[in-house]
């Protein structure tokens, strides 16, 4: 019997095929203020202080309505494809939380990718310096509770204090994230069999790193690859993506044939075409670059799901025998996730492959 139908979970990469997965729902979705320190980090960088003042609260209906619709025809598409979908309802998001010197909000559960890592048949909660994503997960519990029962391990990092000392300002005034203890989020970390990348930003840190090197050591035989002045914002999967052993896909404007990670200067590497605006943002701002358009989800590694809008990335994957399912998420820079961010792929046939020697 294949070992993903042995498992409750079992994903060790990107790309071998998708068996069962977990899809974001953007009921209730929200801004937390930007006058918090750990919000102006990774939300909205680039705001004065006075802009900050006036920025957060709920998104429009508008986007959650139609966000809702999209993510109901992903699960109608990956069901149609023989995937089992789980998408636990939101929680509620306005109820205020907080620790020692700081209170907040939540934000969504649009993108489960961004707080929970999947390493082989371990479930790892991971420590976000965002205050507002502290209990982001809490709609997962019985889920992963579930996992557990059946046979995963369900780890979670040192809860974060996330104090004011976490977060610093970067040379020209901005926020960056410090060292005052370890700090990141899944989607600073994409998988490779027995090979982790994990990008510092401003959304993971070298603590968080040194973490999770110490913990993948008690998971098994893995080695941790720091990605270190490739992108400085948030997170990795619009900067690189695994499509199939041996293939990847790369960003042009973070990545350069001279930076590209030593490990994978043998790959054949597509360089992402720019990419079109998904639709004109019903806001202003946006939690997203236009390179959203090239976080897709491989659903094997001869299949994808992609943005609809994106027809020179379609076409490129096509050239490669890449079987390419067009979706629409609508407001994927509003809300800051495109198809790998909305889902967190739980079982996969793949395992400890060693993909890089």
């Amino acid at each position: 019997m294949p070992e993903y139908r042995t498992k409750a979970v079992n994903s060790w990469d990107e790309f071998s095929p998708l068996r069962e997965v977990i899809v974001g729902d953007a009921t209730g979705a929200r801004i937390p203020m930007q006058t918090d320190v750990s919000a102006w980090l990774n939300d909205y960088p680039e705001l004065s202080r006075s802009e900050r003042e006036q920025v957060g609260g709920r998104f429009p209906q508008r986007v959650i309505e139609e966000t809702n619709e999209d993510l109901a025809d992903l699960v109608t598409t990956l069901r149609d494809l023989g995937v089992v979908v789980h998408q636990p309802p939101a929680v509620d998001h306005e109820q205020e939380f907080g620790g020692p010197g700081w209170r907040s909000q939540g934000r969504h559960s649009y993108c489960p990718r961004d707080v929970a890592l999947v390493i082989g048949s371990t479930v790892i909660e991971t420590p976000s310096p965002s205050r507002a994503r502290y209990f982001e997960l809490a709609n997962m519990r019985d889920l992963f509770q579930d996992y557990l029962e059946r046979g995963a391990a369900w780890l979670s990092a040192p809860r974060p204090q996330l104090r004011d000392e976490l977060y610093l300002a970067d040379a020209a005034g901005g926020p960056a994230l410090g060292e005052a203890e370890p700090a990141f989020e899944a989607a600073n970390v994409l998988r490779l069999g027995r090979d982790v990348f994990y990008q510092v930003s401003r959304s993971g840190n070298e603590l968080g790193l040194r973490w999770l090197q110490s913990t993948l050591q008690l998971i098994g035989d893995i080695r941790v690859h720091p990605l270190r002045g490739l992108y400085q914002g948030t997170h990795i999967d619009s900067t690189i993506c695994f499509l199939r052993p041996g293939l990847v896909l790369l960003n042009p404007e973070r990545v350069r044939p001279d930076t590209i990670p030593e490990v994978l200067r043998g790959w054949d590497v597509i360089w992402c075409p720019p990419i079109n605006e998904p639709v004109a943002p019903v806001l202003s701002r946006t939690l997203s670059t236009p390179w959203v358009g090239m976080n897709l989800l491989m659903i094997s590694p001869h299949m994808a799901i992609v943005d609809g809008n994106q027809p020179e990335l379609i076409r490129l994957l096509e050239t490669k025998g890449i079987t390419v399912v067009p979706r629409r998420l609508r407001h994927s820079r509003v809300l800051g996730g495109g198809f790998h961010c909305v889902t967190l792929d739980t079982v996969r046939d793949g395992g400890l492959e060693n993909y890089l020697d």
